[in-house]
């Protein structure tokens, strides 16, 4: 139904991406205050994106897929923001949840994107 390679390559990327902007709020507040929801918004959009792009399972399949890798990648990079104590615990469900639909987006958006590049193929 999904391919694991491409399921774990993305998720890879994309816990990267988080543990790098938890670290960079750890230690500026600038990104703390500007970047912390919208930089793990955009990091869990495009590692579902990349998901999406590269495999081309469908609209529905895509987004499902990519919502599960941006609730990972969301649930590693706040857990990281807790264990820094640089955010209270609580905040875990509100940002994993806003994470999951943006990464359900980002797939959606991968989907219209392989089926762009597909199409001068046919």
């Amino acid at each position: 139904m999904f391919d694991i390679r491409v399921f774990v390559r993305a998720a890879i990327v994309g816990i990267v991406l988080q543990i790098v902007l938890m670290v960079g709020a750890h230690f500026s507040a600038y990104i703390a205050q500007q970047g912390f929801l919208l930089g793990g918004m955009t990091i869990c959009a495009v590692a579902g994106y990349l998901y999406a792009m590269d495999t081309g399972k469908g609209y529905f399949t895509s987004a499902t897929i990519a919502a599960i890798i941006g609730g990972i990648c969301a649930l590693v990079g706040i857990g990281a923001s807790v264990a820094l104590r640089d955010a209270p615990p609580h905040i875990i469900p509100m940002f994993t949840t806003i994470c999951v639909l943006t990464g359900a987006i980002g797939g959606l958006f991968g989907q219209m994107s392989y089926n762009i590049k597909t199409m001068g193929r046919r």
